[in-house]
This record gives C-alpha cells, structure tokens and sequence, in this order.
C-alpha cells in the first residue's frame, strides 16, 4: 500500500490540500489531528504515546482494505531525531507491503499561514487551534523552536515534491501533486462504498422533483424539447413513483442526496426487463463517476432482470460513453425530437 506524506509547518495548508487530494485519486486522508484533538479532549493536554499507539492501530487496520493507500500530515521538525526515526518507521511500515512512499513538503509565508489559522475548515477540524491568540503564538513558537523547512537534498525519498502553496488554492496543490506522481484517480471499489441508493417515500416526492428539474434544465435550455423532464409536472413524478412495478431512489453519496434513479417496467407481471429512467446528478456533482457506480448498485438490486433498456440524447458523447461503459449497446432507429436533438435506444442483456 502507498503513502502520500504531506509535511510542512502549522497553518501552511497540509489538510487542506490532503482534502482535495482525496477527492481526486483513490487515496483517504489520515491528518495528524485527528488523533490529536480526541487525545486531548479525554486527557486534557496532548500526550504523544498515546496518539501514536492509536495512529498505529488505525494504520494497521487500514492496511487491510482495498484503497491504493494513504494521505496522511505531519509537522516534522528536521532537528529532532525521534521525528526522523518516527518518519522512518511509518515509511517502513508502507514500503514492507511493497508500496511507495510520495513526500510532498508545502511551504509557505508566514503571514498567509497566520491567516490560514483562522479558517473554517481549520478550526472545524482541529478544536485545539481555537483560541486564535493561544494557536498562534504556538505555531510561531514551534518554528522558532525547531526547523520546521528541509534543506536543499535533505529529504532521503526518491518521490519527493516541495511546493511553495503562499499563492495556491488547495486543489490546485493537489492537481499539481496528482500529475507529478501519476497518482491513480478514484477507484470504482472506492466509490462503490461511498454511493448508496436510498428509496424515496412519497413525502419526499417534492425534493426529487426539484433536484430532478435542477439536473434537466442545463439540457432543456440546450435543446428546448418538450419531452424534457425538466418540464415534466410533479403529478407525473408522483404517478411514476406510485407504480407498484416502478421506484425511485435518491443517488446518496458521502450522506448527501446528490442525485436520483428510477428502475422497473409499465408492465406489473414483467421481471426480466427493466427500463432505468429517469437517471440524473445534480450539476454540481457530475463528472466524478456517480452515474456509473449507481447503475451498478441498480444492477445488484435486480439480479433477476436479464434486459435493462434506456434511451439517451444522441448529441450527449458523455452520456453515451456512460452507458456504453457499463456494458450497454445501441439498438434500434434513431428518434430525431427536433432540429437539434435526437434520442437513442440502448440495451443490456446479461
């Protein structure tokens, strides 16, 4: 398993940019304080054994699973030699599995690192860094104390990266990081466990219909057809939704509705063919692969169906190369709706 190091001093941006980077590549992020904050919180001040002995349970554990690896901040100080030999040790831990091990140290002004302390997401994330005046004083004080910088060739890893990030928004740091690697994107495995389809009652009819109308209003001011769903009535969602043989599900990922599906046939007595209709992601979070992965949770919902059909808007190559890389094949005539816009039929038989 691999491990991604991101090292550098308080506040320069190591979480931060360990957030973006997850969401981009198959890797989970491990940041120092979240076994620091709850350390603290049970024994009223920081106690290093015992955050380390937690840190080694939980890379353990996570060597078990089927993630490319780990993201995982540290404040090293060059200076101190337990900081190097607790480097060493966590970089041997990885490598013994035949991973690789990727450093990437971030540096940056100290008054942009001043005003990165106050942040949201920092302050959210690390209870410890609260009381601004305290947290502020201790990150100064820590890079006098020690040397949080590396020296030119001081860092022993063959895959090493330093950048300066003063300037740079996290997920530009974490592109950068991704390309300088060849950092593997988001495994199917990886989202699998993330997306979920929840069924949606009938008292939530209102909220699919408004995420539904949100997803198909980019297509229906493209190509204006009537056919939209977009322009569909909430009564024909809910009548839709109330067939016996016919069911929507929200599209959840991470806990967050993000989408939706409706699977079955017009026909009750009908279990071997299904018709997938509407399927839609919100806009905002299209293009990560959550189409894919939710048709392949429609899939195992329905082991007993053996044709799934669909038709999809010819002029849409994304969607086409959606469906066709979940196994699908073009069937049957073109339909042109108007002068701009025409609809194909695909097909799945297992």
């Amino acid at each position: 398993m691999d491990l991604i190091l991101i090292v550098g001093s308080g506040a320069v941006g190591k979480m931060t940019v360990g957030q973006e980077l997850m969401k981009i590549t198959d890797f989970r992020l491990f940041h120092n304080h979240m076994m620091i904050e709850p350390v603290i919180e049970i024994f009223g001040k920081f106690e290093g054994a015992v955050v380390n002995k937690l840190r080694d349970d939980i890379f353990d554990a996570f060597m078990k699973t089927n993630y490319s690896g780990m993201i995982f901040t540290y404040m090293w100080a060059f200076d101190l030699q337990s900081d190097w030999d607790y480097v060493k040790a966590l970089t041997d831990k990885f490598e013994a599995t035949g991973g690789t091990v990727y450093c990437v140290e971030l540096v940056a002004d100290r008054a942009v690192r001043i005003e990165r302390n106050k942040t949201e997401n920092r302050l959210r994330n690390k209870a410890s860094k609260r009381d601004l005046v305290t947290s502020q004083d201790r990150m100064i004080r820590e890079e006098t104390k020690y040397r949080l910088e590396s020296r030119d060739g001081e860092l022993p890893f063959a895959n090493y990266i330093k950048i300066d990030n003063t300037s740079l928004e996290p997920a530009e740091v974490a592109a950068m990081i991704k390309e300088r690697f060849h950092l593997p994107g988001v495994s199917s495995a990886a989202m699998m466990n993330r997306v979920k389809l929840e069924e949606v009652r009938e008292d939530e009819i209102p909220q699919l219909y408004e995420m539904q109308i949100a997803s198909f209003m980019p297509l229906y001011e493209k190509y204006h057809d009537e056919g939209s769903p977009a322009s569909e009535s909430i009564d024909r969602v809910r009548g839709r939704a109330a067939r016996p043989n016919r069911k929507y599900y929200f599209i959840v990922m991470d806990g967050a509705r993000v989408g939706a599906i409706n699977v079955g046939h017009n026909d009750p007595e009908e279990k071997k063919v299904s018709f997938i209709s509407p399927l839609f992601i919100l806009p905002k979070y299209q293009n990560r692969g959550i189409g894919y992965i939710a048709i392949q949770k429609a899939f195992a919902m329905y082991p007993e169906v053996t044709i799934w059909k669909l038709d999809t808007i010819l002029q849409e190559p994304a969607n086409c190369h959606l469906y066709e890389k979940c196994g699908f094949v073009r069937v049957g005539e073109e339909k042109p709706v108007n002068d701009k816009m025409t609809l194909i039929d695909y097909e799945l038989r297992k």
